[in-house]
C-alpha cells in the first residue's frame, strides 16, 4: 500500500505502524539528547568574551549578541531544509555533525596556546579566523538542530492528543533547563579550574554521544516526507493574488480550512489566488496560517532582547561585584542556576497538577490547561518588563555602592536572573507549543523555528539598541555604555529603556493575541 501525502512512514519507506513506530518512547530520546547537546553550546559566548576581553564593554557585548543572534537566526534555514528537502531525522544528523566539527576546531584552538591571543590582547587575524570558523560552524549546526529536533519529537506523538503534545514540549524545555544547569555548574567549574581545553573536550564527547544515541533510535522513529519548498508555495499564492487583484473576492469563493477555529477574514484578499486554478485551496490556507503566526512572533522579540543582557552586561556586572561565599568564589555565569532550579522544580509540579485536575474535573485535554500557550507567552512578556525594572534598580544601587568604595554582593543580580529565567520558561515553552500546534503540517519545522528566530532577532535588536543608545546619549554629552568600566557608565538607564519598551511591547502583544 502506498504512502499518501502527509502520512507517516517507517525507516524503510512503508506505512508507520503506531505500535512499533513513534510514541512516548521515541519522543523521550529527543529530550534526552537535547540535554547532552546543550552542554556544547552554553559556554561558547563566554569563550568568545574571554578572547575579546580587551575590547570596550559595549563592543564585546555586541560581538556576543551578534554570534548568538546568528546561531538562532539560522534555525529558519534549518526549518526550511526540514520542510523542503530532508526528513527531520536526516536534517538533525547533518547539522549536528557540522556542529561537532566546529566544536572540534575550537577544541584544537583551546588546546594550543599558539592559537590563542596573549592576555588582554586582541586576537591576531589567523586566531580570529579559527575562532569565528569554529563558532559559526557551531552556529549553523545549532540552527539546524534546533529546527529539526523539537518538531521531530512532537511528530512521534498522536497529533490528535493536544495534551500529550503540550506535555512533550514541557519536558523538552525541562531537558533544556537540566542541560543548562549542568553547563552553569559543572562545566563552569571545569572551565575556571581545569581550563577551556578540558571544557571543549568534554563537550565534544557529550555531543558525539548524543548524536550516536539519536541515530541508534532510527528503527523506532516515524518520519514524514518533506513536501517541497513552502516559501515557493507562499510566493505563488501572493503572485497569483496580485495578478488577480482587480477581481472581486467573492469570485474566488471561500477557502475550507484544515484546522479548528481558524479565522483569516483579514487575509481574504489572498483568496483571489484561487482564480485560474493555479493555486489550491490548501496552499492559500497554508499561506494564511503562516502569516497569521507572524504578529505573535514579532511581539516576542523584545522579550528576548532582555535575555541577551544575561549573556553580556549581567556577566560584566558580576565580574566587579563581590562573588565570595565564605571561602568559595561564585562564577558569574553560574548565577543562572537560581532560575534553572526553580524551572526544573516547577515543570514536574505543573505536569502533576495538570494530570490531577484532569482526573478530578474529567475535562477534555484541550480545555484543561488554564495556561494555554498564548496566555503563557503573555505572562512571560510581563515578567520580562518587570525584570528590567528590577535590573535598573539593582544597577543603580551597585553604582552608588561603588562610588562609596563599597562592593555589592553578586546575589543582588539573582533577582533579574530569576525573573528573566521564569519569563523565558513561559515564553519559549509557550511559543514552541503554539507554533507547532497552529502551523500547517507542511511547515511545522519552519514554524517551530520561529521560536528560536525570535531569540535571534532579540539579540540583534539588543546590539542595535546598544549602538543607538550610545549614539544618542553621546550626542547629549556622555555615552551610557561607553568604555569598559561599568562604574562610569549608565547601564541603569539602558535597563530602564528596556523596561519601557517591553511594557509597550506587552500591550502590542495583547492586541494581536486577542485578535488571533
Amino acid at each position: 500500500m502506498g504512502i499518501e501525502h502527509g502520512e507517516f512512514e517507517d525507516w524503510r519507506g512503508g506505512k508507520a505502524d503506531p505500535i512499533k513506530h513513534g510514541g512516548v518512547r521515541a519522543s523521550s530520546i529527543v529530550c534526552g539528547i537535547r540535554e547532552h547537546g546543550l552542554l556544547s553550546q552554553r559556554h561558547k559566548p563566554c569563550y568568545l568574551l574571554s578572547l575579546i576581553n580587551a575590547l570596550p564593554a559595549a563592543e564585546s557585548a555586541n560581538m556576543v549578541t551578534n554570534f548568538l543572534g546568528t546561531s538562532f537566526l539560522l534555525t529558519i534555514f534549518g526549518g526550511f531544509i526540514c520542510d523542503s528537502f530532508f526528513t527531520r531525522f536526516k536534517t538533525f544528523i547533518i547539522f549536528c555533525t557540522l556542529e561537532l566539527l566546529g566544536l572540534i576546531l575550537l577544541t584544537i584552538q583551546a588546546q594550543d596556546s599558539r592559537l590563542q591571543p596573549a592576555p588582554n590582547n586582541k586576537p591576531s587575524k589567523s586566531q580570529e579566523a579559527i575562532l569565528y570558523t569554529g563558532l559559526y560552524a557551531i552556529a549553523a549546526g545549532v540552527g539546524g538542530v534546533k529546527a529539526a529536533l523539537p518538531a521531530h519529537g512532537a511528530d512521534q506523538l498522536d497529533q490528535s492528543n493536544q495534551r500529550l503534545i503540550s506535555s512533550f514540549f514541557n519536558w523538552f524545555f525541562f531537558s533544556l533547563c537540566l542541560g543548562g544547569l549542568i553547563a552553569s555548574t559543572v562545566m563552569i567549574w571545569i572551565e575556571e579550574n581545569l581550563g577551556w581545553n578540558w571544557s571543549f573536550k568534554i563537550s565534544a564527547v557529550t555531543l558525539s554521544v548524543a548524536l550516536l544515541i539519536f541515530a541508534m533510535g532510527f528503527p523506532i522513529y516515524r518520519y514524514k516526507r518533506p513536501g517541497g519548498s513552502p516559501l515557493k508555495r507562499i510566493y505563488k499564492v501572493f503572485a497569483c493574488a496580485i495578478r488577480n487583484r482587480k477581481a472581486s473576492v467573492s469570485e474566488a469563493g471561500d477557502v475550507e480550512t484544515f484546522g479548528e477555529n481558524r479565522n483569516h477574514d483579514k487575509l481574504r484578499f489572498l483568496n483571489r489566488a484561487l482564480i485560474g486554478d493555479l493555486v489550491t485551496a490548501n496552499e492559500v490556507e497554508e499561506a494564511k496560517t503562516f502569516l497569521g503566526l507572524l504578529p505573535i512572533f514579532a511581539s516576542t522579540i523584545m522579550m528576548n532582547c532582555c535575555l541577551a543582557q544575561l549573556m553580556t552586561f549581567s556577566v560584566q556586572q558580576g565580574r566587579i561585584m563581590n562573588r565570595s561565599l565564605n571561602d568559595f568564589k561564585i562564577p558569574t555565569q553560574s548565577l543562572s542556576v537560581f532560575p534553572l532550579i526553580i524551572m526544573l522544580t516547577s515543570i514536574p509540579l505543573y505536569e502533576y497538577l495538570v494530570v490531577r485536575l484532569f482526573k478530578i474535573k474529567k475535562n477534555p485535554p484541550g480545555k484543561l490547561n488554564m495556561f494555554q500557550p498564548l496566555r503563557r507567552i503573555g505572562l512571560g512578556l510581563a515578567l520580562a518588563s518587570g525584570s528590567m525594572a528590577v535590573a535598573a534598580i539593582v544597577e543603580a544601587k551597585r553604582r552608588e555602592a561603588a562610588n562609596n568604595n563599597a562592593i555589592l554582593s553578586v546575589f543582588w543580580l539573582g533577582w533579574q536572573y530569576l525573573l528573566l529565567g521564569v519569563s523565558d520558561m513561559f515564553t519559549l515553552g509557550g511559543m514552541l507549543e503554539f507554533f507547532y500546534s497552529e502551523a500547517p503540517d507542511s511547515m511545522r519545522s519552519m514554524s517551530t523555528a520561529l521560536s528560536w528566530c525570535s531569540t535571534s532577532m532579540g539579540y540583534f535588536v539588543s546590539s542595535v539598541l546598544v549602538t543607538i543608545s550610545n549614539s544618542v546619549s553621546g550626542s547629549l554629552g556622555k555615552k551610557w555604555l561607553g568604555g569598559n568600566d561599568l562604574n562610569h557608565s549608565r547601564l541603569d538607564l539602558f535597563y530602564t529603556l528596556l523596561c519601557v519598551l517591553n511594557f509597550l511591547n506587552l500591550l502590542n502583544y495583547i492586541f494581536w493575541a486577542r485578535r488571533y
